[in-house]
């Protein structure tokens, strides 16, 4: 602290002396350019002053530091001396001096406010997570209202997304901070989405026990051949429909420089919290089946528990293992499990567990309810990825948007083709047609038909998601795909 507080005085006495007669602008700058070793020398030489050898300052009255405080008034900028270069770092440095001398001994004496300062951040930001996925609900559950009031039959979430999509192009067109300023409000639930995507689109698959006991084996069978086959013949078709649209307008692939937030990853604490609420709730419904005034209310806790420990469990599994156990997978089971257990344990069976978890109705929600009650949010904050990227989108439109409709075009007409040659059975073949759509938007497609199996459209998605994730690579390259643009659009369209 002393030879931080005599460099700082060295530096104000260099740019100001209050007991000398004449300005010293340029001794000044040039004894500040010396070392500090010189210049502390020159402080304390007996015949020299630090700016003038004429310097009228006695070498028996070096200030002290306190005492060159007390000689500078709070609000006195005067001393600065002449408007040059130097007197912006002269003032800088003084201001420093001050902070140096005096906030540490003020904070020395309040040292809680250390930890407080780190409580205040978490508490805001919890309170800006809240408001934020808020709205996005609010504004959500507002359209699906809205829609089924108009009768209009198209998903509002996707009208949703649009709507916010517009509305940041024209804020980046008119009030580019204005657009930053949306972007960053929502990034806190645009962050929390992300990070709990998969267990979002868990639900429908964890009660799909109960909806293939009502499927023929042999229907199973072609489901999965068509998805099968489905999913190499779209990758290729997109793929290639890319090549043939690249090579007639000979865009110019630029790398993309545009950072990507990645969510954090789950802490130890979170694992074993949630492992908690998981215990304390089993047997709080174990004990007392009705606690929370219906079954499926007190079952809530721990299957919504399970599902969040099973995923956490899964995405720290080994590279390898996910290949086979992928965490949207471990997810579901770990729901399933302990449906199963709690099932036995109490006497009510495993099929009404599992019907408790769903049960699609407002008024008696169960985890699963709570979690698709996410899915229009997750349409909703696709917006903000899209913005992100829109200089990509903008510069390789005509293949992005080409190969998209003519992916989904085939996707859609082929399985619908190839189920009925197949024999198999109509509501089921409706239930596969939205098979190279992501889940979200997959199950409001086929909410608008009568007679569907939800619960085969989420396995199909998923099934066609956990073939990309393993194999895309290998198969890109059998079928010789190694363009990046035409590689990233036949991954997205398979």
């Amino acid at each position: 602290m002393a030879a931080t507080a005599m460099i700082g005085i060295t530096n104000l006495r260099c740019g100001h002396d209050p007991l000398s007669a004449l300005p010293r602008a340029t001794s000044a700058a040039r004894s500040c350019a010396l070392p500090p070793r010189r210049r502390r020398c020159r402080l304390l030489t007996p015949r020299s002053s630090c700016c003038s050898p004429s310097s009228s300052v006695s070498p028996r009255r070096v200030l002290r530091p306190t005492a060159a405080l007390k000689r500078i008034p709070a609000g006195d900028t005067s001393f600065v001396g002449p408007a040059n270069n130097d007197a912006t770092t002269l003032n800088r440095s003084s201001s420093d001096l001050r902070r140096r001398l005096i906030v540490p001994n003020s904070t020395a004496s309040t040292g809680h406010a250390t930890a407080s300062s780190g409580v205040l951040p978490a508490i805001l930001g919890v309170a800006h997570l809240v408001v934020s996925l808020g709205i996005m609900l609010a504004a959500d559950k507002f359209l699906k209202k809205a829609f089924v009031a108009a009768g209009i039959k198209f998903p509002s979430a996707l009208f949703g997304m649009f709507c916010v999509f517009s509305v940041l192009v024209v804020f980046d067109t008119f009030a580019p901070p204005l657009a930053k300023a949306f972007m960053n409000f929502f990034e806190p639930a645009t962050m929390f989405i992300k990070r709990w995507l998969p267990v979002f689109y868990v639900p429908t698959l964890v009660v799909f026990p109960l909806a293939i006991t009502e499927i023929p084996a042999a229907s199973a069978f072609k489901i999965f051949s068509i998805t099968l086959g489905g999913w190499f013949a779209t990758l290729t078709v997109a793929g290639y429909a890319v090549l043939a649209v690249r090579n007639l307008v000979n865009t110019e692939l630029i790398p993309d420089t545009e950072p990507v937030s990645k969510p954090s990853p789950f802490s130890t604490s979170e694992i074993w919290s949630w492992t908690a609420i998981f215990v304390a709730s089993f047997g709080v419904a174990y004990f007392n089946p009705t606690a929370l005034g219906t079954t499926a209310k007190t079952c809530l806790p721990f299957l919504l528990a399970a599902n969040v420990l099973g995923y956490m469990v899964g995405s720290g599994l080994p590279a390898g293992v996910k290949k086979v156990l992928h965490p949207v997978i471990s997810c579901a089971l770990s729901a399933d499990l302990a449906a199963a257990a709690y099932g036995y344990l109490s006497g009510s069976g495993f099929d009404a567990v599992l019907g408790d978890y769903l049960t699609k109705a407002a008024s008696n929600p169960g985890a699963g309810d709570i979690l698709m009650g996410f899915l229009g949010s997750v349409i909703i904050s696709f917006a903000f990825s899209i913005f992100k990227q829109r200089k990509l989108v903008k510069r390789h439109a005509a293949e992005i948007f080409t190969s998209v409709a003519i992916g989904a075009t085939f996707s859609l007409y082929s399985t619908a083709i190839i189920g009925r040659l197949v024999g198999l059975e109509p509501s089921l073949t409706i239930s596969m047609l939205p098979r190279c759509i992501t889940l979200a938007l997959a199950l409001s497609i086929v909410s608008f038909f009568e007679g569907v199996n939800s619960s085969v459209t989420a396995v199909v998605v998923v099934l066609t998601g956990l073939l990309g994730a393993n194999f895309v690579l290998a198969a890109m390259e059998k079928i010789g795909l190694n363009d990046p643009i035409s590689r990233g659009i036949a991954t997205a369209a398979r």
